[in-house]
């Protein structure tokens, strides 16, 4: 019988990575034949945290076949999954997100908790089964929990995550102020990539009642360096909105140091931003103070407003 394929979601992020490479070496040590895989290339913020632990990217994820045994991390709807998920049979989940357009044909382990991070999750897993943590997977999962808080600075930040950061960074042997900054730093230039790169490397879609929205996040050291390129980013993103009929597209920058977001909201549903929070879109764009998190603060805003 073939290994189970462990991955998360498509345009990965580092928690989608490290979780699925973590929760490969979970099944292994619980004699599993199990294997991570990616739904899409490395961001430099990942890249930084692989190198820096001396881990190998997962390979790139093939065609999956009805029948097949998979585990999802980061993850559970089927529109930001693998290909033919549906046909395999679907062992296990481990997720922080909302559930939605997602079933099975039969009984599977599923655990999804209201932490920042998978990561916080798969940690526990660790313990509860008695597996030592080493320095790698710790420095994996530490580097997954910065990542989805934004050091702790995410509305999404519980003292659950917190906590086992302060755990896994003395495993690991960093600095999570430090080591925290330069990984967040090394993922925030935008310079070197093309205004496609930029609308799908962390993009997801998502069913709202009858619409269909495409989020996309950027997060920045400088707001400005992504703006000064609207046009040609608007023009990326209305290519998009007409070949994959999108409804509403957003782009939200979030500054990592100010804990801020500038959205580019695009599409016949453009006006749902408005309403979501109480602002004026001026050329297809507002500030939101306040706001970093896609999961806790951009998505259920956006649902209700287009509810």
């Amino acid at each position: 019988m073939s290994a189970v394929k462990i991955f998360g979601h498509q345009n990965p992020d580092t928690d989608t990575i490290t979780s699925a490479i973590v929760a490969a070496d979970i099944e292994s040590r619980l004699g599993h034949d199990a294997k991570a895989f990616r739904l899409g290339e490395i961001n430099a913020e990942t890249q930084y945290a692989l190198e820096h632990f001396g881990i190998a990217s997962p390979e790139a994820l093939g065609t999956l076949d009805a029948g097949e045994r998979v585990i999802l991390v980061d993850h559970n709807e089927f529109q930001q999954s693998a290909d033919n998920v549906e046909k395999t049979e679907i062992l296990k989940v481990f997720d922080h997100h909302r559930i939605a357009n997602f079933h099975t044909e039969s009984p599977l382990y599923y655990r999804a908790e209201p932490v920042g991070c998978t990561a916080t999750i798969l940690n526990k897993v660790y313990k509860e089964n008695g597996l030592e943590i080493t320095k790698e997977m710790a420095g994996l999962m530490v580097s997954a929990i910065i990542s989805d808080t934004l050091l702790f600075k995410s509305p999404t930040t519980t003292e659950e995550d917190i906590d086992a950061a302060s755990e896994l960074k003395e495993i690991a042997g960093v600095d999570l102020e430090a080591y925290g900054i330069d990984m967040l730093k090394a993922g925030a230039s935008t310079r070197d990539k093309s205004a496609g790169e930029l609308i799908t490397g962390d993009a997801k879609s998502f069913d709202m009642g009858t619409k269909t929205t495409r989020i996309a996040q950027i997060n920045v050291v400088d707001v400005d360096e992504v703006f000064e390129r609207r046009e040609e980013i608007e023009a990326a993103i209305n290519r998009q909105i007409e070949a994959e009929g999108y409804d509403l597209f957003v782009l939200v920058v979030t500054d990592i140091l100010k804990s801020d977001s500038k959205v580019l909201s695009l599409g016949k549903e453009s006006g749902a931003v408005e309403k979501a929070f109480d602002v004026a879109l001026d050329d297809n764009t507002a500030v939101l103070e306040g706001v970093v998190s896609r999961k806790k603060q951009v998505v259920p805003n956006i649902t209700k407003a287009l509810s």
